[in-house]
């Protein structure tokens, strides 16, 4: 497919990442010319200095005849105008990143009037990634599938925990519960395990399940969750205002501390039920005098990484339950849990997991659509959902006969309010949700490429 993208920054640049590995056409629009020289160098991708919004710019990135446009700059009404001209021009599909919070609740009329497909809010989707996991902090992060039937969380066992040196194939039985795991990091190395796979110390799972079974295992272990009924949350930006709002409506205190004052009376203004602090969140004495060892958690949310990192590690000396840290460099995450920072989040990638979702999903059009893509292990797995079609030419046969291809599993399938774990003698129904898990060298589009 041909795909423009308009604004390499931090998502952009993500972006451009996953679709040229992927063997599209891509050409990388952007006002600054040195950063369309670094990354025509590193991905080997077709690059212009321009305005994006620009006609003669966009007709001479293609957009006459591209498939999809993608305009992730730092300005929404940039975004929404690049959308509008490419198409004009005759752009097949476009993507618009809208952050403010006013456009936001006018996606519908945008997608009407203006003809945008797809409007990504980094700021709002990393707020509803970080409320799941509040609602379980016994993982490190939280997925959900089939509108929410399904989890897919992130757990690490350390020496002495109860899984540790468990065959997998045991799991269900011991504990009298229905899980899979469907994932496996140890060190470097990612497995999509089998029954066999016996655990070791510091391996993160992935594990699928319906979230009272998952409760329910998590109890058995002995490692129950306490309920988290209060959240610090430090820097008041876009995302602590979206999360506030979410936990807020789920009855759990709020207090955030913000450094500028400005900021901070705003944020008191659109959250009275919340309680805002003006002060400075590297401030250990501040943290302490706010209350940081009475809280459930602290979530790190100021606009610079190493900020994060300080205070999340801060708040892991005072005892905190959950400490979550909102990271933008991804080449960060590999040494953080090295210090123990483990539940971390990326705006970033989260919004280049939906668009990616769109893009595999507009290129199997005619095929079982992608509902749900998560990149996983640091992104060398994916785990996706389908809803079957009729063109799967696999439906109603037994899973024992069809030939899936290797390192991939079919983690779970939903039938209308039931799920199953599938067996040799389970099938594959018209209408099903369908979760996969394979490896990301994959890039599986539709239902159709399980099979080897």
């Amino acid at each position: 497919m041909k795909i423009i993208i308009v604004g390499c920054g931090k998502v952009g640049d993500l972006l451009t990442s996953y679709i040229s590995k992927e063997g599209h056409d891509v050409v990388v629009v952007d006002t600054d010319s040195q950063i369309i020289e670094d990354i025509v160098n590193e991905y080997d991708v077709m690059g212009i200095a321009g305005n994006g919004a620009s006609n003669s710019v966009q007709l001479e990135a293609g957009a006459n005849n591209a498939d999809l446009l993608i305009a992730v700059t730092a300005q929404d009404e940039l975004n929404i105008m690049c959308c509008m001209v490419a198409r004009k021009l005759g752009t097949r599909h476009t993507i618009a990143r809208v952050r403010n919070p006013d456009y936001s609740e006018q996606i519908v009329f945008m997608r009407k009037e203006f003809g945008i497909s797809m409007a990504v809010n980094p700021e709002f989707d990393a707020a509803h990634e970080i409320s799941r996991i509040i609602q379980f902090p016994a993982a490190i992060k939280v997925d959900t599938f089939a509108k929410g039937r399904v989890d897919l969380v992130e757990i690490k066992i350390g020496k002495g925990h109860p899984l540790c040196g468990r065959r997998l194939s045991e799991l269900s039985s011991v504990y009298g519960v229905s899980i899979l795991v469907c994932a496996v990091r140890r060190g470097d190395e990612v497995t999509i395990p089998s029954g066999d796979f016996i655990t070791e110390a510091d391996d993160i799972l992935h594990i699928t399940a319906p979230h009272s079974e998952l409760a329910a295992f998590f109890k058995k272990l002995g490692i129950a969750e306490k309920r988290i009924r209060s959240v610090m949350i430090i820097g008041g930006g876009k995302i602590a205002f979206f999360l506030s709002k979410m936990l807020i409506s789920l009855g759990i205190k709020v207090k955030i501390v913000e450094a500028d004052p400005e900021r901070a009376n705003t944020l008191s203004e659109l959250l009275p039920k919340a309680m805002v602090i003006q002060g400075d969140g590297t401030d250990s004495d501040i943290l302490i005098e706010e209350g940081v060892d009475q809280v459930d958690a602290c979530v790190s949310l100021t606009g610079i990484d190493e900020e994060n990192i300080i205070i999340s590690m801060f708040a892991g000396t005072r005892k905190v339950d959950k400490v979550i840290t909102k990271i933008n460099h991804l080449n960060m995450m590999k040494m953080l849990s090295s210090i123990g920072l483990e539940c971390i989040v990326s705006p970033k990638n989260i919004s280049a997991n939906n668009i990616l979702r769109y893009l595999r999903g507009i290129e199997n059009s005619d095929g079982s659509s992608i509902q749900t893509l998560y990149k996983i292990v640091d992104g060398k797995a994916e785990a996706l959902e389908f809803i079957a079609a009729e063109s799967f030419g696999y439906l109603s046969m037994p899973i024992k006969d069809i030939k899936l291809k290797k390192n991939l599993l079919l983690a779970c399938i939903i039938r209308q309010s039931k799920i199953i774990y599938p067996h040799g003698s389970d099938t594959i129904e018209l209408g099903d949700s369908v979760i996969v898990v394979a490896k990301s060298d994959d890039a599986l589009r539709g239902l159709e490429d399980i099979i080897a």
